[in-house]
């Protein structure tokens, strides 16, 4: 005989206890059973560590917990614990930008330095030179039209040597597969995410002079 809808209604009342309710003691662990009831086999539950006095709980004790509530408050800890972190880890972040770009503004203009004469770059070439420090590698183009064009030669993606093809009009990055428009520097293809470097140049008299770094984002 079915059991009527009245019975059933008081008997899921019963099962229905709390999880912190201490008629579910003995109840702790992963178990392929309902929460609310026994396990039909007494070897599903895992039961916790027999009780110690204060101070004496092992380490792992506190920190692999047994019963479902304790295990969803390391949960929360955790997850606390890892906001915090990453929070802290962009205000780092967000506090070096700062501090580099205040540093960049500080830092008094680069004295001009000679880079070659006319006659030692031919139309159609291409000298490397450094500017403004000893580390700052540096491209001084010159079209076949004999108009002069330099740009830093550190890609903007993941500072690899770019290298000119004239031939093309692009400037290529091999490293990532970048392109940069020979006559623009602005980034035309690939990862690079913004324009190289340029590098002011005049002209005084047969020499050519770096005057200064433009660092451009779009």
């Amino acid at each position: 005989m079915s059991e009527d809808p009245q019975s059933r209604y008081e008997r899921d009342l019963e099962l229905d206890r709390r999880l912190e309710s201490s008629e579910r003691e003995g109840l702790t662990g992963t178990t392929g059973a309902s929460i609310y009831e026994p396990p039909l086999v007494p070897d599903q539950a895992s039961l916790p560590p027999k009780s110690v006095e204060p101070g004496e709980e092992p380490r792992w004790r506190r920190d692999f917990a047994v019963d479902w509530p304790e295990d969803n408050y390391v949960a929360r800890r955790d997850f606390v614990k890892f906001l915090v972190l990453t929070s802290g880890a962009f205000v780092a972040g967000q506090g070096w930008i700062a501090a580099q770009s205040l540093i960049k503004s500080r830092r008094p203009s680069p004295s001009p330095r000679r880079v070659a004469t006319l006659s030692e770059i031919a139309p159609g070439s291409v000298l490397v030179f450094d500017f403004p420090g000893e580390h700052d590698p540096c491209l001084l183009i010159r079209t076949e039209s004999g108009e002069l064009l330099a740009y830093g030669q550190k890609c903007t993606h993941l500072s690899c040597a770019v290298v000119p093809r004239l031939a093309e009009g692009v400037i290529h990055c091999p490293c990532h597969e970048g392109y940069f428009d020979l006559l623009t520097g602005r980034n035309i293809a690939g990862p690079p995410p913004r324009p190289l470097p340029k590098v002011v140049v005049e002209v005084r008299g047969d020499e050519v002079w770096a005057i200064s770094v433009e660092e451009r984002t779009v």
